[in-house]
């Protein structure tokens, strides 16, 4: 049984765990919820050739479609973001499911493209707001050196989740219509959403900042350690954070953070942007072109695919080396995203490079979250993120608007690829200082706490 101490440092508490049942079930149930979430933020795409052709919609029409649930992460995050971090994390991630998965079911009633521009937009503040509120609860309960691991591990969901779709909609829409989508994307967050509620643990830094859940915080402690016995007059404390008194959106701007956060909200906006044009426009830019549908869609499926190998890839790298690797991808992404275009380009050609762009694109966003998961203190920790997850949303909702716009003033398949690799040679230089921040005021910082928590231990 661990050494007792009347101040407990929590930081270190959590940084001396192995992983172990405790963390797979946090990471478990944030993992479902991102797979839901991921699900139906893709549905659109999938349904999209189906319903333009039933419903005679415009080019303009689908990219209202695609950005509705979208446009709802300006809203989402920092709402929900003000909820994890007055009520809980726990509160704010089965909310947010239940949001997103009752909108997404009630799709299936849509009878007109308004109606569905509507509903999706309702789905959207449930889909937005419920994403970093899952990244804030798996920091705070991940030891250090495995932080920025498991947060990308757990936001594999999202991407998994998002390509899900396109391993059955070849075959489900044909047989029984686009309302099957939503009616599994509907159904399956509000599963996640009863089972998240009674088995996902409220995190331990977050108790601790709430002396009346004290008895809470001791019992998840002692789930996570077993014969761990917090001494009756303990107090608990979160080494290396400065956690406020009272809460100020100002703080996302005070000290090491003045130029940290608005530089990481245009990476964020940069790595969506990016995302969501392709994922969002590919099925009806390759169908427009000719190819099936069932083809199409596995394009879409392979860029979210190639995500999930992306943000494997650059989990270990981000603990060792920081914010670097994120930098490497946005360099790789341009010349892989041009070549999406390229005149002649075969099939299987088009696919490598789609999949590719998915790694590149979607791995940096996953370093992107971790990091935004890693500079905020407790106290403002789902709110810091959730205004990261807020720019993010910006470059969402311009994504797809942006591409329904070059399409319809008819400008080639090869430029659009080029243009869309632009902004993505901007976001080189500012991710790179931004990994210079975060090297000099996060991860060298490590090296202290680590040995600030060994001397601790020592006592």
């Amino acid at each position: 049984m661990a050494a007792l101490s009347r101040n407990v440092d929590l930081t270190e508490f959590v940084d001396r765990q192995k992983f172990g049942n405790f963390h797979f079930i946090v990471i478990l149930w944030c993992f479902l919820v991102q797979l839901a979430d991921g699900f139906d933020i893709t549905a659109a795409a999938f349904v999209a050739p189906v319903l333009r052709g039933q419903w005679n919609l415009t080019g303009p029409q689908l990219g209202g479609l695609f950005s509705a649930s979208l446009f709802a992460g300006f809203f989402g995050p920092p709402i929900f973001g003000m909820i994890s971090d007055r009520f809980g994390r726990r509160v704010a991630i089965t909310l947010g499911a239940l949001v997103f998965g009752a909108f997404t079911l009630a799709a299936v009633w849509a009878t007109d493209i308004d109606q569905l521009i509507y509903l999706r937009f309702a789905a959207g503040l449930g889909m937005s707001g419920a994403l970093p509120v899952t990244v804030a609860l798996t920091n705070e309960y991940a030891p250090r050196r495995l932080r920025g691991m498991l947060v990308m591990l757990m936001f594999t969901g999202s991407t998994i989740g998002g390509g899900l779709p396109g391993l059955f909609a070849g075959q489900l829409i044909p047989a029984y219509g686009w309302q099957s989508i939503f009616w599994i994307g509907g159904v399956a967050p509000l599963v996640i959403c009863v089972g998240a509620f009674f088995f996902l643990p409220e995190s331990l830094k977050f108790l601790s900042l709430r002396p009346a859940r004290r008895a809470e915080l001791v019992g998840n402690m002692a789930r996570m350690e077993p014969g761990y016995n917090a001494p009756a007059d303990a107090t608990f404390d979160i080494v290396g954070e400065e956690n406020k008194a009272n809460f100020s959106p100002r703080h996302l701007f005070t000290g090491k953070l003045a130029l940290l956060t608005p530089l990481l909200w245009w990476c964020f906006a940069t790595a969506t942007l990016i995302f969501y044009f392709i994922n969002n426009w590919i099925p009806s830019i390759l169908t427009a072109q000719g190819w099936p549908l069932s083809h199409a869609v596995w394009a879409t499926t392979l860029f979210q695919f190639g995500g999930t190998l992306g943000g494997i890839a650059i989990s270990r790298p981000f603990d060792k080396y920081g914010m670097i690797p994120v930098t490497i991808l946005y360099a790789l992404a341009i010349p892989v995203v041009a070549c999406i275009g390229l005149p002649g380009n075969t099939e299987p050609m088009l696919l490598a490079f789609v999949g590719l762009a998915g790694f590149c694109v979607l791995g940096l966003n996953f370093g992107n979250i971790a990091c935004a998961g890693n500079i905020y203190p407790t106290a403002i920790r789902s709110y810091g993120t959730g205004w990261a997850f807020f720019f993010g949303r910006g470059g969402a909702v311009l994504g797809p608007m942006i591409g329904g716009w070059l399409i319809a003033s008819k400008v080639s398949t090869e430029n659009i690829f080029y243009i869309a690799a632009i902004p993505l040679a901007i976001a080189v230089v500012v991710s790179f200082i931004v990994s210079r921040l975060y090297k000099a005021h996060y991860h060298d910082n490590k090296t202290i706490l680590d040995a600030r928590h060994a001397a601790a231990a020592a006592e």
